[in-house]
């Protein structure tokens, strides 16, 4: 500052100086009380054969600069000595100029410009430590905009819709061996006794998903998913129409609503609406209305058609009694009616007709569905708020780490920024300016940061897409999008600074100038702290990790109890089950396939589950459910279950294999039959017959425990059709010869067929792209971390070169100036590690209980990753320790 301001008094007594910048002297000689009376006495003495200034001006800009300074000075006493001096002296006051508002701007500015340039200066400076900074804080703000743009899709679903205060869902509530359970399947004829006896109600809506339907137009065939609804579905749901109108389009019996990707696969570039789609080659719909694409941020985000719910009845789908839940049921309430109200408003409705006793009706709003996914104790829980919850804290603690080592690294060089501080202070400048100087380099670091971590989200956001499921934009023509980012590297900037600016400011004139400070090399408390709090949450993150990839791993690989390789299944729709012995004749006779069976779900999946089956000796009052699956015949030899007792279900070969069961271990278990083949037990008033007893099979999730399931022999109700492929012939080969043989007696459906192996995968893809996450996120807190310890060891190395060079010079060897350098560092780390190991085994055994089935936590885990975090810190810093060994010792000593 001091040489900034006898650069402009060269310039003033030149008489080049402009009226800004002599403005600038006035206020900065105002602000500076020992170079004023300087400059005083050098503009008193200064004489100039060639005077560029006249006498007058100078002492104008004298005069102006007294001025300042006694406002300055005026300003700076306590309030009461003001009032006191104010009171007795208010005629002398009085004449001191006062500095207008224009003129504090201007002082402002000015102070800004020279802080910005200082920053700029620093920050060309120190380029590597400007680039550690300004990449962390990049890399920790990209993370944190992911996260939450994440974060507020999953916060806005279903929020759009108009009337979303005033929707609520319809559940049934019943009770199942002491536990409150919710289904959202209800009677179709539960609505209109809603709409007919509450007056609270102003509208119901039913809707049933079908993901059966192909939908055709001329020689295009698409089998998509879509719903059949009430008419008035589009009041509920506030889908915006590209054509048609919202409240008629459903009207009609025969109409049907497409998406416009729908639309565009079935017609092109044609106008869709008034033109004919054919449904599973029946029945004739006329498009009657174009849905724009539906945002990604509501349930039904996958719903391609819609169509009217009356056409159940055409396909005999619909039910009318109170025993079939076949429809989801949506309630439009009066305006007014408060949650509150509604939340028991219907808990009686099924005992008030006299059905289904001991169920009771349950209510969820709008706002809920997507948060609130999880039901106990008779209350809806969050669930995917959880996570929400849970991946904004991982946000908040990445941009935590790349904060710290902003804060070390500006502590880290305080020896070096010392001298610089103890200057201006004699210089006259005042705690107040050095920590705006130091608070304006971390934000103007900040802002950088934020410009570099923009085109970081844009680079990275396809592949956290593709981790989340989600097709998030970046909303880059939204003000409050810039506003949010400009402000939110303002604070991080405040936040990372603050310390640094505190610490540094604080230091005394006289002992800096003198020498006496306290040796850089030594770790401050603060800064050990900061050290292991940085170094605990990328540990923690490091052994989360390790144990999710694990359980990942774990359902991957446990046995399924089927033998899922080349074993494929396919949907039995259209001409299938009426063609399906020539089917199964031809499949088997072109060598395409080794076995194939019928069941009522796919091997993998069950669909269907029933309590009312008994048997000799049952308790009547325990309920017991079991998972059901039907079959035709050679089940165990096409799914490869392996058959432990008696026999497989043969239809064709033994007739009353239509009353024959085959039962899972389990479900022995649950019975208690020793000796099941023979057996008897009952379905409802069916009897059946126990003709083998089956390996216990996954069919759902892989981490479920072992399900009761009984395996039913029929000669209907079929669904899919199974086959294993064959191995001696290419795959590809095969499932052509399939295709064919499909497509020749199925001629209106596409062949579509799902392997086993990958429908499983699917299932757990969830889980790994959590997986993929934890461990992007470790390696980020880690890398961060590493940056920061790899300056800060650069920093303890650089200002112990002297001490490094005088133990050279009396023998010490490179390995013991190599551990001297280090061993302070790999403390810190190993303190680290000792506090995130409880930290990571209770979040992990939290984790884990979520799962029924789950890996035990080894201890391994632990020593794993202690040796892993050790060896890091060690290379990290390490290397800077060698390099700074092997100097030689006379250039280091050569200025003592």
């Amino acid at each position: 500052m001091e040489e900034h301001i006898w650069f402009l008094v060269e310039l003033f007594i030149s008489g080049k100086a402009t009226e800004a910048e002599a403005s600038e002297l006035a206020y900065l000689l105002g602000s500076h009380a020992d170079l004023l009376n300087m400059v005083k006495e050098f503009l008193g003495e200064y004489n100039d054969p060639d005077p560029q200034v006249t006498f007058s001006q100078k002492q104008a800009l004298l005069n102006r600069a007294e001025n300042i300074h006694n406002e300055f000075a005026y300003l700076r006493q306590p309030t009461q000595t003001r009032q006191r001096v104010q009171v007795v002296n208010d005629n002398v006051l009085s004449k001191i100029p006062k500095i207008s508002f224009a003129d504090r701007v201007r002082h402002e500015s000015l102070i800004f410009s020279q802080l910005l340039k200082i920053t700029i200066r620093q920050l060309r400076r120190n380029r590597a430590i400007s680039f550690i900074n300004i990449s962390g804080l990049a890399i920790g703000m990209a993370t944190a905009i992911l996260i939450f743009l994440w974060v507020a899709n999953e916060l806005s679903y279903d929020q759009f819709h108009t009337n979303k205060d005033r929707i609520y869902e319809v559940y049934s509530q019943t009770k199942v061996n002491g536990q409150l359970r919710v289904d959202g399947g209800l009677p179709s004829i539960l609505a209109p006794v809603l709409k007919a006896n509450y007056p609270q109600v102003e509208e119901v809506n039913r809707l049933s998903g079908v993901g059966s339907f192909v939908l055709k137009h001329g020689d295009k065939r698409f089998e998509g998913r879509g719903v059949l609804t009430d008419p008035n579905f589009f009041k509920f749901f506030s889908y915006q129409f590209s054509e048609g109108n919202a409240a008629t389009a459903l009207t009609g019996l025969h109409t049907i609503v497409l998406t416009q990707q729908m639309a565009h696969k079935l017609f092109g570039n044609e106008d869709p609406m008034g033109k004919i789609v054919k449904i599973d080659s029946i029945a004739n719909f006329t498009v009657t209305g174009v849905l724009k694409p539906l945002p990604a941020n509501t349930v039904l985000n996958f719903v391609e058609y819609f169509v009217p719910l009356s056409y159940m009845k055409e396909v005999h789908w619909a039910r009318d009694d109170w025993g079939s839940n076949t429809v989801q049921t949506y309630v439009m309430l009066k305006h007014g009616i408060s949650r509150q109200t509604v939340e028991g408003l219907f808990w009686n409705v099924f005992s008030n007709q006299h059905v289904n006793p001991g169920t009771n009706a349950v209510v969820q709003p709008m706002a809920d569905w997507w948060l609130y996914s999880d039901y106990e104790n008779g209350k809806f829980l969050p669930g995917r708020l959880v996570m929400v919850k849970w991946f904004a804290l991982i946000a908040a603690l990445v941009m935590l780490i790349a904060c710290i080592n902003y804060m070390n690294l500006g502590t880290a060089r305080s020896a070096k920024r010392a001298k610089e501080v103890g200057i201006r202070k004699v210089a006259g400048a005042g705690r107040g300016i050095l920590i705006k100087q130091f608070l304006g380099e971390s934000v103007l670091t900040a802002i950088t940061a934020a410009v570099l971590c923009i085109g970081l989200v844009q680079l990275c956001l396809p592949a956290f897409d593709n981790l989340v499921g989600d097709n998030l934009t970046v909303p880059y023509g939204n003000p409050l999008f810039w506003l949010a980012v400009i402000s939110f590297a303002f604070i991080t900037g405040i936040f990372a600074g603050i310390y640094p600016a505190f610490y540094l400011s604080a230091y005394r004139p006289v002992k800096v100038l003198k020498g006496i400070l306290t040796s850089a090399g030594s770790l401050l408390a603060p800064r050990k702290v900061m050290v292991v709090m940085q170094f605990t949450l990328a540990i923690t993150f490091i052994i989360c990790t390790l144990v999710i990839y694990r359980q990942i791993d774990f359902g991957l690989h446990r046995s399924k109890g089927y033998d899922s390789t080349n074993l494929v299944n396919i949907y039995i729709k259209g001409d299938i089950e009426k063609n399906y012995p020539v089917i199964k004749q031809e499949l088997l006779e072109s060598g395409a396939i080794t076995g194939i069976t019928r069941t009522n779900s796919s091997v993998d999946d069950i669909w269907t589950a029933n309590d009312d089956y008994s048997w000799q000796g049952k308790n009547p009052s325990v309920s017991i459910t079991f998972e059901e699956n039907f079959t035709d015949q050679d089940f165990t030899q096409t799914s490869g279950i392996t058959l432990l007792e008696g026999r497989d279900i043969d239809v064709y070969r033994y007739p009353s294999d239509t009353a024959a069961v085959l039962l899972t271990e389990t479900a022995v278990k649950k019975i208690g039959f020793k000796n099941p083949v023979g057996q008897l037990i009952k379905k409802g008033n069916i009897n059946l017959h126990v003709v083998g007893v089956i390996r216990d099979y996954i069919a759902g999730w892989a981490y479920e425990l072992p399900k009761p399931i009984i395996i039913r022999g029929t000669t209907k109700q079929y669904g899919a059709m199974n086959f294993r492929l064959s191995n001696t012939q290419p795959v590809s080969t095969s499932l052509s010869k399939i295709g064919a043989i499909v497509r020749k007696y199925n001629p209106d459906y596409p062949f579509a067929y799902r392997f086993v192996d990958n429908i499983y995968k699917d299932r757990i893809k969830g889980d790994e792209n959590f997986g993929t996450m934890a461990a992007a996120f470790a390696g980020l807190a880690i890398f961060i971390s590493c940056m920061g310890l790899f300056a800060l060891a650069t920093f303890m190395a650089e200002n112990r070169i002297k001490e490094i060079g005088i133990r050279k010079v009396l023998g010490a060897s490179v390995a013991a100036i190599t551990t001297l350098l280090s061993k302070d560092f790999l403390a810190l780390v190993a303190i680290a590690f000792v506090i995130a190991s409880p930290i990571a085994w209770w979040l992990m055994n939290k984790w884990l209980s979520n799962y029924p089935l789950h890996i035990s936590i080894g201890y391994w885990v632990f020593l794993l990753t202690g040796a892993a975090s050790i060896l890091i810190a060690l290379v990290t810093v390490g290397f800077q320790a060698l390099k700074t060994a092997i100097l030689n010792p006379i250039k280091n000593l050569r200025t003592e």
